[in-house]
């Protein structure tokens, strides 16, 4: 009933909207979960199939590695080393825990601000340096008087190892970029330590002659052993003898799972099937969310993971912060032999955009599966969430060649596995228990590989929180 203009009362004269719902079909959606992503990284990378679940990365044998970063502890406002980190630089591989316990002793906290220079070239220099915050350039100056950058070095990276050995003028610089907080190591403290080892300094003279040696052997621009070749010869010459050496323990790659137990009751999946199949919607979120992991683990995973997996010769420090263009041609320059794609966080890509914005270059788009994405020198800039950014507002940005034959990064699986519900991914029923809910093991086997070092490379510390008041 309703009323009228006068308050008499008014028969109803059609059908409500609320009580017509009740007899009509409501148009649901299926699922939807906040959580999934386009997975771009995924859809681009080359998959290649490892039938025996381990793949084989078989090389040819590097004589002269860059040495990595070490790790380094802020106590309060004091950095310390562990002895144990000691090993990763060449000069301290081989000494004993004892040794390296007594050395990591005798490291002193120095304190840097901006533009201040720590090593100067031609002058005399007796210490090491280990970077435990801040940044610091390398360069020299060039055959014009112009200032050469040689390198961006951040936490973990060292320089000056040379002065615990030889009493030599260094031929570069070294000045502090930001604030610097750097552990040191003086030449008189080293050889006290190593005076208490007989048998030590001769192990010293040796790493010293190895060096030369090294320096001095037919090495290829990447520490690879050069084949011997004649070129431009006329008559009859000695032709040179050579060979190709492999490494004698190539690395191994075997394949990873990302696995769990879907249960489903009954009930559920016998009759309430419309308009959506239960379980089959209940599969879908579940296998988006082990897509899901499956990225992350690709990106971060601590053994086969892309960021632990970025060989120190192509990693690159940003110079203020925010990625600018002369950062990503850096990277660029690193990673030269057909660069397939960038790879960031959506807030690193929007950093670039507006260090690009500040310089009046705003970055082009691409077209790849109907999708637009920013590019850099033609090389398009993939988003992808599972690059974190940490605590501090920094990330990384990955660059990478893809493909076997390119000797790029691949990703790995085995497909036409028992049950597979989806290449290299499987769905096995395994019962029902006593209170009527079946169980489904859902696994999705995977890895990925960087055939070569110079197949990826890495922008670090890269900060992401950077904006600009344009005028």
């Amino acid at each position: 009933m309703t009323a009228n203009p006068t308050g008499n009362a008014v028969a109803q004269q059609s059908l409500s909207t609320g009580a017509a719902r009740q007899i009509a079909t409501t148009t649901k959606t299926i699922p939807q979960m906040l959580g999934i992503t386009p997975r771009w990284f995924l859809k681009l990378l080359p998959w290649v199939q490892v039938g025996g679940g381990t793949y084989r990365v078989n090389r040819c044998k590097v004589v002269l590695r860059k040495e990595g970063q070490m790790s380094v502890r802020m106590m309060g406002k004091q950095a310390q080393i562990e002895a144990k980190d000691l090993r990763t630089l060449a000069l301290f591989h081989d000494l004993d825990d004892g040794m390296l316990s007594a050395l990591s002793n005798k490291f002193t906290n120095e304190k840097y601000d901006a533009h201040d220079m720590i090593i100067s070239a031609g002058q005399p220099a007796d210490k090491f340096y280990i970077i435990a915050r801040g940044k610091v350039e390398v360069w020299e100056t060039g055959c014009y008087g112009q200032k050469v950058g040689q390198a961006i070095l951040a936490e973990g990276d060292h320089f000056g190892e040379r002065a615990l050995l030889e009493d030599l003028p260094p031929t570069t610089n070294a000045q502090a970029l930001t604030s610097c907080s750097l552990l040191v190591l003086e030449r008189a403290s080293f050889t006290e330590v190593i005076k208490q080892v007989i048998g030590l300094r001769p192990d010293l003279d040796h790493i010293i002659q190895q060096r030369r040696a090294n320096n001095s052997l037919l090495l290829d621009g990447y520490g690879e052993k050069s084949i011997a070749l004649s070129a431009g010869h006329v008559g009859e010459a000695d032709l040179p003898e050579t060979f190709v050496d492999y490494e004698e323990d190539p690395r191994e790659y075997n394949l990873s799972v990302v696995q769990t137990v879907l249960r489903m009751h009954t009930r559920v999946s016998d009759i309430y099937n419309d308009p959506y199949n239960q379980l089959g919607q209940q599969l879908r979120l579940t296998i988006e969310a082990i897509k899901e992991r499956q990225e992350w683990e690709m990106i971060n995973n601590p053994d086969f993971g892309l960021l632990k997996n970025v060989d120190p010769s192509c990693c690159v420090q940003t110079r203020t912060g925010p990625p600018t263009p002369d950062d990503m041609d850096e990277l660029l320059a690193r990673v030269w032999k057909q660069p397939a794609f960038f790879l960031a966080h959506p807030r690193a890509i929007a950093a670039f955009g507006r260090e690009c914005t500040r310089r009046g270059v705003p970055p082009p788009t691409v077209e790849i599966f109907g999708n637009p994405f920013l590019a850099w020198r033609g090389v398009p800039l993939i988003p992808t969430d599972k690059l974190m950014v940490n605590g501090s507002d920094t990330t990384n940005i990955l660059l990478m060649r893809v493909g076997e034959k390119e000797q790029g990064v691949v990703g790995l699986h085995q497909t036409d596995i028992p049950d597979e519900y989806k290449p290299s991914l499987s769905v096995r029923f395994m019962g029902i228990d006593n209170k009527a809910i079946a169980s489904y093991l859902v696994s999705s086997y995977f890895s990925v590989a960087v055939l070569v070092d110079d197949a990826l490379g890495s922008l670090e510390n890269v900060e992401v929180s950077s904006s600009y008041d344009y005028q």
